[in-house]
């Protein structure tokens, strides 16, 4: 991976912890809720929300997703597009959840996603035509464990966590 691509992506990281750190901040000095009978009945609604783009998040994580999808013999190619489809599937599942929470929250799982796909793409670049499936598997798993800043999806994971503990309040 040449330097450039990995100061890139490195960046990208680092942009998306800032804002769901600024995210976290203004949610927290914001004032409660007060909308009674709405939030009480849309209230299971939105910690339902919560739960499945939690199980989003997990589930597109590149360390669960290399080892879930991993099928010896086949070509680096070929893993690479199973890898996105099924971010893509697993989003487009998920996606009328974003009704349920707040946008910068959606957001944050937007870009967790949009990362993802960016990184196997990246990686998978990087590789001869001739690389197979495990080698894609294994420079995805290198990558993310030189990660210095943490997994996006663990920052994502606690976000979710945060505005679902707010609700249960």
């Amino acid at each position: 991976m040449t330097e450039s691509l990995l100061s890139l992506i490195i960046s990208i990281i680092a942009l998306l912890i800032a804002l769901v750190t600024f995210f976290l901040r203004n949610r927290l000095a914001s004032a409660p809720r007060t909308d009674g009978a709405d939030s009480f009945s849309s209230r299971p609604l939105q910690l339902q929300a919560y739960e499945r783009l939690a199980l989003l998040a997990e589930r597109i994580a590149l360390p669960n997703m290399v080892s879930r999808l991993n099928q010896p013999g086949i070509s680096a190619l070929e893993m690479q597009r199973l890898l996105l489809e099924t971010i893509k599937q697993e989003y487009e599942y998920n996606a009328s959840q974003q009704i349920y929470v707040s946008a910068p929250t959606w957001e944050a799982v937007k870009s967790l996603k949009d990362q993802n796909m960016l990184i196997i793409n990246q990686v998978a670049g990087t590789l001869p035509p001739d690389a197979q499936g495990i080698d894609l598997n294994r420079r995805l798993l290198e990558f993310v464990m030189n990660q210095s800043k943490g997994q996006l999806h663990t920052i994502v994971l606690e976000a979710l966590s945060f505005e679902a503990k707010k609700l249960m309040k």
